[in-house]
């Protein structure tokens, strides 16, 4: 028995543990509603929620429409699986929570596994309860979304577990069923990307290669590495044709500078919160983007004292590499060395460091590299142990408790959307997305400058990124305050013509004031970089109509029905052409009155009150005459 002693007789009682523990810890998740991610990706995805549509949804970005060409997500295993979860449950939050504990349980378990084939049983075990029961992994679990993260990671530990006990070398067979996993992983989240080097590390750590080893292990394992790279190309090919490109083109929120300065300052920061993440979990956040974690501009207190912890880890680590390899029920320390470069490979597609990925840091992100802080915790427990058992195990009990009381704790955080960002506003009020959040509630409420002010003040954090200008240009058409939110729109298109998502809104506002050379333009230009957007497609054929071009006209409202209706005055309008067009100005003035009705806002009434005047001759509505109205709708 190894000093720490552990309690279980066999493996099954450490499964049954392991297990337990991971859906105890999160079974008040089970309450949660859909929140932050979830109501984009699951609630407001009509794409999933039917058998028709879901298998095109396969095809087509992870963000619905316009926003996710602009993020770069392609994951058609995790939008399969929200599909048919929406479909089973109808549209029942409470499955698609039941289906995260489940799922990490099972990938408790399979850590426990593979924890087993490389550690003692103690090491292992003690792995294996942490990574269940650990707080950081409650933004994967409770949220929704989060499925993405266990379900990738799932496909990788399982695929290293065949790995490892597979022998020296790698039969075309397990290669083929270990390509399959990957697929699945990568299908799942893009980061599953790093398991052949996962792959390599978990022979390095069990053998010697070194340079005069590498052909004998290259004979004894190409095959895999032959299926892993073509399952890479074929998978990033995919990527590149669904999304235009590999990488996500967008980079932290709030920090496009960095693609400017020396990122170091900034990351050596975040190394810092890694750190703290897993060994002092108290404080959580949904959100790390600035000023949770400030963008640097050069070396002070806090990123100095990350990166010189970084390094002595890294020195640490690669001390413990020179010691006996991990083996099957031994204890070494190069478990340490394993556990650090884990979670370097693991984290490295997120890391900003080789480039700029979506966020700064994200808990949910942490849920595969942690498989490796676990398996050096448990070998430090057990280490630790060897000269002071009794007190090594009331430590970890205490750590196993206060683990799973902070994580059922935070488990609520994620019942919905306000309930999530209130606890952000709440502990971080000075962070840009919570000044962003604060303009949002100011706004709803009808206390405009009040909101304004606060947006200014997540500009002046996140400068004038993507994301934050489109989002307050959001709200202030929904308010009606068009012209501002075009100004904004329009400083947004200038700075990333690539993305869909202002041209189009640009489009919707432009319609709305009844300008149609306007919208054709901007309705072009996004349809051009997102084709499938069925509210651009009915604007477009609008416009074209208004413009007397009805043979476009028709082609634009095919595609449009192609793809969905759209609930808007411009497609009574279009009708309105039509008839006229056509000699019916029965129908015409029909279509018309439609219109009116179907706008919402007292611009797009005028708009079409202007037609009715000078195209029909007919007394205004808002009592306007023929000097006032305006000359929309491209006349």
């Amino acid at each position: 028995m190894t000093p720490l002693g552990s309690p279980l007789q066999d493996r099954r009682s450490a499964f049954l543990l392991v297990g337990v523990l991971a859906v105890a810890v999160y079974a008040n998740s089970l309450g949660n509603q859909f929140a932050y991610d979830d109501v984009h990706i699951v609630v407001n995805n009509s794409d999933i929620q039917s058998w028709e549509t879901l298998p095109g949804a396969l095809i087509r970005p992870y963000w619905p429409f316009q926003a996710g060409q602009a993020l770069g997500l392609w994951r058609p295993i995790t939008t399969a699986a929200f599909g048919l979860q929406y479909m089973a449950g109808g549209g029942s939050p409470l499955l698609f929570h039941a289906v995260n504990v489940a799922a990490h349980a099972a990938a408790s378990l399979l850590v426990l596994v593979l924890l087993l084939e490389l550690m003692s049983p103690a090491a292992a075990f003690v792995g294996g309860v942490l990574f269940a029961v650990h707080p950081v992994h409650v933004e994967a679990v409770a949220n929704v979304v989060g499925f993405a993260e266990i379900a990738s990671a799932a496909a990788i530990l399982t695929a290293c577990l065949l790995h490892v006990r597979g022998g020296p070398s790698t039969a075309w067979g397990r290669a083929m069923l270990i390509g399959l996993l990957y697929a699945l992983g990568f299908g799942a989240k893009e980061s599953a990307v790093t398991l052949p080097g996962l792959m390599f590390l978990l022979d390095a750590v069990r053998e010697r290669i070194a340079g005069a080893d590498l052909r004998g292990y290259v004979r004894r394992r190409w095959r895999l590495y032959v299926t892993l790279a073509l399952v890479a190309v074929a998978m990033l090919a995919a990527r590149y044709a669904v999304l235009g490109r590999i990488a996500s083109p967008l980079g932290p929120l709030g920090g496009d500078l960095l693609y400017e300065i020396p990122r170091i300052w900034t990351l050596a920061e975040v190394w810092l919160h890694y750190v703290r993440l897993w060994v002092l979990p108290l404080d959580l956040s949904s959100d790390y983007s600035p000023d949770v974690i400030p963008i640097s501009l050069g070396w002070h207190a806090a990123n100095t004292v990350g990166a010189l912890l970084s390094l002595s880890i890294l020195v640490l680590a690669m001390y413990a590499w020179r010691r006996r390899a991990m083996a099957k029920g031994v204890d070494t320390s190069r478990a340490a060395a394993f556990g650090v470069i884990w979670f370097i490979i693991a984290i490295s597609p997120i890391s900003n460091t080789l480039f700029l990925s979506g966020v700064l840091l994200a808990e949910r992100t942490l849920y595969l590299p942690s498989v490796g802080l676990a398996a050096a915790t448990g070998w430090l427990f057990v280490r630790m142990a060897q000269s002071r058992p009794t007190a090594i195990r009331v430590a970890f009990v205490a750590v196993v408790f206060l683990a799973a009381v902070r994580s059922w704790t935070r488990n609520p955080v994620w019942h919905d959307n306000q309930t999530n960002l209130n606890a952000l506003v709440r502990d971080y009020p000075q962070a840009g997305r919570s000044q962003a959040v604060i303009g949002d509630l100011l706004i709803i409420r009808g206390q405009l400058s009040e909101g304004l002010r606060s947006y200014r003040l997540a500009i002046n954090v996140l400068g004038n990124d993507y994301q934050v200008l489109t989002q307050l240009s959001k709200r202030l058409v929904e308010i009606e305050y068009f012209r501002t939110a075009e100004a904004l729109l329009r400083s947004a298109a200038r700075e990333h013509p690539e993305h869909a998502l202002a041209h189009g809104l640009l489009a919707a506002v432009l319609a709305e004031r009844g300008d149609a050379p306007g919208t054709e333009h901007y309705a072009r230009i996004s349809l051009g970089l997102e084709a499938r957007d069925p509210v651009r497609h009915h604007l477009l054929a609008w416009s074209l109509a208004a413009q007397g071009r009805f043979a476009e006209a028709g082609a634009a409202r095919a595609r449009g029905l192609e793809q969905g209706e759209a609930l808007l005055w411009q497609r009574h309008m279009y009708e309105a052409y039509r008839h006229r067009s056509l000699g019916d100005s029965g129908a015409a003035l029909i279509a018309v009155d439609s219109a009116w009705t179907r706008a919402s806002t007292d611009v797009g009434r005028r708009a079409v009150d202007s037609v009715r005047v000078a195209e029909f001759g007919l007394k205004s509505r808002l009592g306007l005459d023929d000097s006032t109205a305006e000359a929309g709708l491209g006349h």
